[in-house]
């Protein structure tokens, strides 16, 4: 059989466009998922259909691909890179936290050469995708397959309360609306939850969908390259239950995430030259642009020795209330955000009470590079942070703007002490630097690996429709094409993209 649309990943954007496409019941429609599927709620792994206590993006976790990065900026740090590895992705074992870029970033891509991605273009696909049970009006959706909500004040647990209030003591906005245009400031941030259940997009948006006679679900199967015939892409070849086989289709499209589907790339023959001819994989289309350009926000945690009797019951959540601001001298909003968190691994009393600092827009990049022509092989993944003069200043300042906001008297009733950064550190720039460096994590925010642009841009791998330069019949849909990261967690962001990626493959503008 010959598909019209095979789609290589049920992630975040592959989830989406498998609904999307398939509403025309004439378009066949199949969707390859490495991981399992969980099609019963009431039988979905609890790790999986909560996130009390992080347990499905802990390393090692079933369901995670459990990926290992360089952080940066001496290179002798790595990190864990979660993954998600089952129906839904990432969208399924992350910390549900929904926030939109901001309307500049998408302007940005627009003054990039990608015009169709302006926030004009793309508010529309915000909120298609949402059902915002909070706040309504012209920025937020009522009618999407994903439910956002958010913690109410009087159930903020003490820490996130207490938070909130030195936040606006220090002279911050109180923002109760995170995904507004102009929101910044201290606020509830929006999570993508009800009653409990995390709405990953297998269940926002394939769940109503299964019965389609168009619609095929393929779990646990690894796509091991695109089959091409010259410079056009025919198929796949997959491999499952220990069988390798070739799969038809009119259209392939790319959905494996930030690092799989430039991985699949370089594993198709489109890529380096240099790295192509390395691994004797003949080259199909020469693409320098694969693997290049990869972002994320680097991040650091504040550590602090919680009073006596300070627990938490396993199920609290982990996220509230968070801080978004400016860093001094910047000329980009928002490119600091700061979040008190209030849950632990499975079962362990809150020993130290943690607060992650991110650098939510970096002007440094990193790169993805094969080291195998196998797709079980981890591609390497550097991501050289804080090379920027910039990054590293603006999250030196994040830190100490961090431990200013933890002085305030109200955390008495919480916390006792600071156990890192030291005060030392905090006073020298060299040691606090140097505490950065080697405190480094990597948010599970990777993308820019396959970003979008303009025939002008050599780096440029496909063009703003995500069609793949150089050959015909192949898409790349998730994070990797992003231009430039938003200054926010990029699973809202990869959604939207896959929601404005189907109508324009339909063809509505």
């Amino acid at each position: 059989m010959k598909y019209d649309v095979i789609i290589v990943g049920g992630g975040s954007a592959g989830c989406v466009l498998a609904a999307r496409l398939s509403e025309d019941a004439d378009r066949s429609v199949l969707l390859l998922e490495a991981g399992p599927d969980y099609p019963d709620l009431d039988r979905m792994p609890d790790e999986i259909k909560h996130d009390h206590n992080q347990r499905a993006s802990e390393a090692g976790a079933q369901h995670n691909w459990s990926f290992q990065g360089a952080t940066g900026p001496q290179g002798g740090r790595t990190a864990a890179v979660a993954r998600g590895k089952v129906l839904g992705g990432t969208s399924a074992i992350n910390h549900q936290i929904f926030l939109r870029g901001l309307p500049g970033d998408f302007d940005h891509w627009a003054e990039l050469g990608n015009d169709e991605w302006s926030y004009a273009k793309v508010l529309p696909y915000f909120r298609k995708l949402e059902t915002d049970l909070d706040i309504s009006g012209d920025f937020h959706g009522t009618s999407g397959p994903i439910t956002v909500k958010r913690h109410k004040p009087e159930d903020w647990l003490p820490l996130q309360r207490i938070f909130h209030s030195a936040c606006l003591a220090a002279g911050y906005r109180d923002d109760p609306d995170m995904n507004d245009p102009d929101g910044e400031g201290a606020g509830a941030i929006p999570l993508n939850y009800v009653e409990g259940v995390r709405i990953s997009t297998a269940i926002g948006y394939i769940d109503p969908c299964r019965n389609r006679l168009n619609l095929t679900i393929k779990p646990n199967v690894t796509v091991h390259r695109v089959v091409f015939e010259g410079k056009r892409a025919v198929g796949v070849e997959a491999e499952s239950g220990g069988e390798v086989f070739d799969l038809s289709g009119e259209t392939i499209i790319l959905s494996a995430g930030a690092i799989a589907s430039p991985q699949l790339l370089m594993l198709s023959g489109v890529g380096p030259k240099s790295a192509l001819d390395r691994l004797r994989i003949p080259v199909v289309h020469e693409s320098p642009g694969v693997g290049r350009n990869m972002k994320n926000h680097p991040a650091v945690t504040l550590r602090f020795q919680p009073v006596d009797g300070y627990t938490l019951e396993s199920g609290s959540p982990r996220n509230q209330v968070g801080l978004r601001f400016t860093a001094k001298g910047s000329t980009v909003k928002n490119d600091i955000q700061i979040q008190p968190l209030t849950s632990g691994p499975f079962g362990h009393e809150a020993d130290e009470i943690r607060v992650g600092c991110r650098l939510e827009f970096p002007r440094g990049a990193g790169e993805l590079t094969i080291t195998a022509a196998d797709p079980n092989v981890q591609p390497d993944l550097d991501y050289r942070f804080l090379e920027d003069a910039s990054d590293r200043e603006r999250l030196r300042e994040a830190v100490r703007e961090c431990v200013r906001l933890f002085e305030n008297q109200r955390f008495k009733a919480v916390i006792s002490g600071r156990i890192a950064p030291t005060e030392e550190e905090v006073g020298s720039d060299a040691l606090l630097d140097s505490w950065i460096a080697g405190n480094l994590s990597i948010a599970g925010h990777t993308c820019g690996t396959c970003r979008m642009g303009p025939a002008s841009d050599p780096d440029a791998v496909v063009d703003q429709w995500c069609r793949v330069r150089g050959v015909d019949g192949l898409r790349v849909i998730d994070a990797s094409v992003m231009p430039e990261i938003p200054r926010a967690n990029t699973n809202a962001t990869a959604i939207m993209i896959a929601e404005r990626a189907s109508d324009l493959i339909i063809g509505i503008p």
